[in-house]
């Protein structure tokens, strides 16, 4: 059988999708390195809401979603860029999505980490920004999950210089009950962080960036760094402090800094993750036994598919990663909150599926493939 996809030339071409998938297990937690997919959340698709209304989740979709990424070992990145924080997603619903993913996660015994902004506000003074901070951060601590303190998009707008982000920070992690995560996201994800860290020059905003943790080691367990620059954030991770971690959020260069070199490595915390889970999963256990080599045979492949998804304008990689969802069976419909959907592509939809099925990451080729089939003839492409 074959797929009639759309081509670079505007024509179409034949594809013969893969018969089986991937052959994949569940498993247990990792032993070499500490693993977090950000995910993604499921759209209600029968309610009646515009993309600018408030977000419409399907919860029991949602959760059953994280489920499937801790029974493979995974720890799961809550109420994240993936899952539309800012993009769809506003504070009141990401509020309710830690409540409910951080239950979940007490129940069945997996790790969570959850997003911490000031998405209730769009600019304010710095009072604000950190008034902001803290209600985010006492919401998800008494949850029980481990706070990420994410760039803000209103503090980035209000600090004048370098030491308002070493306040703000300093504010917020002296009374931070357990040690946190901080996330340096680059402009490349959302246009408003540009000039984070109190500067343009991403050597002076590395600087500012590492005062703040030296300032507060005991209260940073490890920074989430998302420039989709390895060289930088080897330079970063070689600088850190002693039992400081650096999760790599690079989604163009992971397999290389997760293996790592001489002096260290990355653990993760990737929005890729979230379509490659499974695999990611069996190359982590192949990499705990010290086979470096066949991790790097399993993952390196996969690149190609997140360079496809995350490429300019990068902030729309969430469409790709939710379009996945559905080809795989995760959710029953390719609707995303804030009518995400139609942020990408025909060629590009079609490109993605057709380096996902070479991957083997439909746990059902047919089911995907007749997915792939419906969305095409909605374009006016009839197979």
């Amino acid at each position: 059988m074959t797929i009639r996809l759309p081509d670079a030339e505007g024509g179409l071409r034949a594809y013969e999708p893969r018969p089986e998938p991937l052959a994949v297990t569940p498993g247990a937690p990792f032993t070499s390195r500490t693993v977090f997919s950000a995910a993604h959340v499921v759209a209600d698709p029968f309610a009646d809401v515009s993309p600018d209304s408030p977000a419409a989740v399907d919860w029991d979709a949602t959760l059953a979603f994280r489920r499937h990424l801790w029974s493979h070992g995974l720890g799961v990145a809550e109420a994240m860029d993936t899952a539309q924080r800012g993009m769809g997603l506003d504070w009141a619903g990401a509020a309710e999505l830690i409540r409910r993913s951080a239950a979940e996660a007490k129940a069945v015994g997996g790790r969570i980490a959850c997003g911490v902004g000031t998405d209730q506000i769009v600019k304010g003074s710095l009072p604000e920004v950190r008034a902001a901070y803290e209600e985010q951060l006492a919401l998800v601590e008494e949850s029980g999950a481990q706070a990420i303190l994410m760039a803000s998009r209103a503090l980035a707008a209000t600090a004048f210089d370098p030491e308002d982000y070493l306040e703000v920070y300093g504010h917020l992690l002296r009374q931070a009950t357990e040690p946190v995560i901080l996330h340096w996201l680059g402009p490349m994800f959302d246009p408003a962080l540009e000039g984070y860290w109190g500067s343009s020059d991403l050597d002076a905003a590395t600087d500012n960036f590492l005062e703040v943790i030296a300032a507060h080691p005991d209260k940073v367990e490890g920074i989430k760094v998302s420039l989709l620059d390895a060289r930088r954030e080897i330079d970063i991770r070689r600088r850190l402090p002693q039992g400081v971690r650096c999760y790599t959020g690079d989604d163009f260069n992971y397999p290389e800094l997760i293996a790592g070199d001489e002096q260290g490595f990355s653990h993760a915390l990737l929005g890729i993750f979230d379509p490659l889970g499974p695999l990611a999963a069996e190359a982590v256990r192949v990499l705990d036994t010290g086979d470096a080599a066949g991790f790097r045979a399993l993952l390196d492949p996969t690149v190609e598919l997140s360079r496809h998804l995350f490429q300019a304008p990068t902030r729309f990689y969430k469409t790709g990663v939710v379009f996945l969802a559905w080809l795989a069976g995760h959710q029953s419909h390719f609707t995303m909150v804030g009518g995400l959907q139609s942020a990408r592509s025909l060629p590009h939809f079609a490109r993605a599926y057709e380096l996902a099925d070479g991957l083997g990451l439909f746990p059902d080729p047919k089911l995907a493939e007749e997915r792939m089939k419906n969305l095409l003839s909605l374009y006016g492409v009839n197979q």
